[in-house]
């Protein structure tokens, strides 16, 4: 049943994904983790991720701000690999405790701080791509973070969307190698899902592409936080 239940989250993950810049890993992770270890959960969304990435820049090809790319994709690497590092060697359990702290302080975010921005500057890139690559490594979910520091640029929406790709891109394949080298494989039975749902994320991309001019991006922001909300607490009150 869990099986359908992750099949439709991709889907619904790559929609929302796709068009608000996050979402990917920010739904599917906990989700996962309530079926199997975070270590595997990490690098399964991580490849599902990677392939959203794709997507992105092959259907919002239209151009992209390779200054913005740069600034916020090298500090992700290196910072993407450090986090990495750290889910490999720190406890599951104490993993999921901070994982829930995130969380609900993400969900006040997205509650509270809707209209949030920071200034437009070469510092904003970098410790943008520094902030998003670290939580992306350790707790697979840092496209909200990059999402926040890339509106300071009110970039035209294709070009925004291919340019949190390309970044997403970087920080993506630095975390899969790092969980790779750190001894991190999925099973046989995560491995043959995965290799099911990847057309699913290009369908969720492609309808994302139909629909990105027609959909509330506040609606969705809304939904993510109480759904959000509800598994953080159980990450933090229950074993």
């Amino acid at each position: 049943m869990h099986y359908i239940l992750i099949a439709l989250l991709t889907a619904l993950a790559s929609i929302i994904g796709t068009f608000s810049g996050f979402g990917i890993s920010t739904i599917m992770i906990p989700v996962i983790v309530l079926f199997y270890p975070l270590p595997f959960a990490l690098l399964f969304v991580a490849v599902i991720h990677l392939f959203g990435d794709f997507w992105k820049v092959i259907f919002f090809k239209k151009g992209a701000n390779w200054r913005i790319i740069l600034l916020f994709g090298i500090p992700g690497i290196v910072f993407s690999y450090l986090g990495a590092s750290l889910s490999l060697d720190v406890p599951d359990i104490i993993l999921k405790r901070l994982l829930g702290v995130f969380l609900l302080i993400y969900v006040f975010y997205l509650l509270r701080k809707p209209a949030w921005k920071v200034p437009a500057n070469d510092r904003t890139s970098i410790a943008g791509g520094t902030l998003s690559g670290f939580f992306a490594g350790i707790f697979g979910v840092g496209g909200a973070i990059r999402s926040a520091f890339l509106a300071a640029f009110n970039l035209q929406k294709e070009i925004y969307i291919f340019t949190s790709g390309m970044i997403a891109l970087f920080i993506d394949v630095t975390r899969i190698s790092r969980y790779f080298a750190g001894g991190t494989r999925l099973p046989r039975e995560m491995a043959v899902l995965l290799i099911l749902l990847v057309p699913l994320s290009l369908a969720g991309a492609y309808i994302a592409k139909r629909i990105i001019n027609k959909v509330p991006q506040k609606f969705f922001r809304n939904i993510i936080a109480v759904l959000l909300g509800l598994i953080a607490v159980k990450f933090l009150v229950l074993p």
